[in-house]
């Protein structure tokens, strides 16, 4: 064995000795207590009405964080490098998963979304974004996509990255608009669009990364217009941001209309913990627990508890970042780059998405979202963080 390889494997191994981004792992704590007592004063209604239980869904949710820290604590402790190795066969694994959704997956309001396994559900999709992250951040970092004039710009970018990309998450997002599942779609794609943009430096990649979205930016507006629901959904989004009002607020913008009475009568401060109104079911179905429990934080703790957890979010995003500027290869700065992105962009859509500030899209927000594939997948995600920031050059 040469003397670099033993000095590389030497380095390596003091690299594993690092500490995790302390931020990272007391926010993580925090979101997780926090949004499970948030889920069950959300879902005290569903609970005792359906299940004659306050604490189901707190019981449940619990468990599924039991569950998740599992392979979240062995997958910190193991070198992330190794897992980027094994991101190919994973994301054909998840890929089939989704397939079999198509054909075997359990419906519920009229969306496929499920597999069951025994008394467990899993959501397929939710595993694809972290898994997708992955196997982006070990394919990216081996790729030449440096261009020294236009013409090879064409042939590297566009004849091979831009269009392996595109085919990528053509599939995958076909897949799952099919389930139908497009605010899961579009975090997929952004999030890839900005681990691809992040990859290359020079200006030709920008504006290659830039193109790839224009030229996916038409086909995310027709999938959406195209299906009769989200066009109503934009349509009140719309009126709500042109004249102030909800369209049809016994229709389409029902669910709007509760949103905002909640959040109107929240006011600064809020009506204090367990005082909310809309969770005894004037919200649709269970979103008063899963899609829009931001909108009961908003009415029980009021706009500062809100303006808190953005905040929080914020602080979160600089953290990650930072831990992907600090490492030292590739493959772990696009890795944290991707998995920071991915979390904080899917709270951002739904918080704004529950204050009127873009359509309703049926993202759950990172651990304040009750919903277990989701719980599981943000832990592992949180644990990929974690592990990366271990090898940062410098951890302060």
């Amino acid at each position: 064995m040469s003397r670099r390889v033993v000095k590389k494997r030497r380095r390596e191994t003091n690299l594993n000795k690092g500490k995790p981004d302390k931020v990272i792992l007391y926010f993580a704590v925090f979101l997780a207590i926090f949004g499970a007592i948030m889920i069950f004063d959300a879902s005290v209604y569903q609970a005792t009405t359906v299940f004659k239980d306050q604490f189901h869904f707190l019981k449940l949710q619990a468990i599924w964080l039991l569950l998740g820290s599992i392979p979240a604590i062995l997958i910190y402790y193991w070198d992330y490098r190794k897992l980027i190795k094994i991101s190919a066969p994973l994301l054909i694994v998840t890929v089939l998963l989704l397939i079999a959704v198509l054909v075997f997956g359990k419906e519920i309001n009229s969306a496929k979304r499920w597999l069951s396994l025994g008394p467990i559900d899993i959501q397929p999709s939710e595993f694809l974004k972290v898994v997708l992250i992955i196997y982006l951040s070990g394919w990216l970092s081996k790729t030449d996509i440096a261009y020294k004039n236009i013409k090879g710009e064409f042939k590297k970018g566009i004849n091979s990255n831009s269009v392996k990309l595109l085919v990528i998450l053509g599939v995958i997002t076909s897949l799952i608009v099919l389930q139908p599942d497009l605010g899961t779609a579009i975090i997929i794609s952004i999030t890839s669009f900005i681990m691809f943009l992040m990859a290359g430096e020079d200006k030709k990649h920008i504006l290659n990364s830039i193109g790839i979205i224009l030229f996916a930016l038409p086909v995310a507006v027709l999938a959406a217009i195209l299906e009769p629901y989200r066009l109503k959904r934009i349509q009140t989004f719309l009126t709500l941001l042109l004249t102030g009002d909800v369209a049809d607020p016994q229709g389409s913008g029902y669910q709007m209309q509760q949103i905002l009475i909640g959040i109107g009568s929240g006011g600064l401060l809020g009506k204090g913990f367990g005082q909310s109104r809309q969770r005894f079911g004037y919200l649709v179905e269970n979103t008063a627990f899963t899609d829009s429990t931001f909108a009961i934080i908003l009415e029980e703790l009021g706009l500062i508890g809100g303006v808190i957890l953005i905040f929080g979010w914020l602080l979160f995003l600089w953290r990650g970042l930072k831990i992907a500027q600090n490492t030292s290869d590739k493959q772990g700065k696009l890795l944290a780059s991707g998995i920071t992105v991915w979390l904080v962009f899917q709270a951002l859509i739904n918080m704004a998405a529950n204050i009127g500030l873009m359509p309703l899209t049926g993202i759950p927000s990172p651990f304040i979202s009750y919903g277990g594939s989701s719980t599981l997948v943000t832990l592992i995600g949180i644990a990929i963080l974690l592990n990366v920031s271990k090898y940062n050059t410098n951890n302060g």
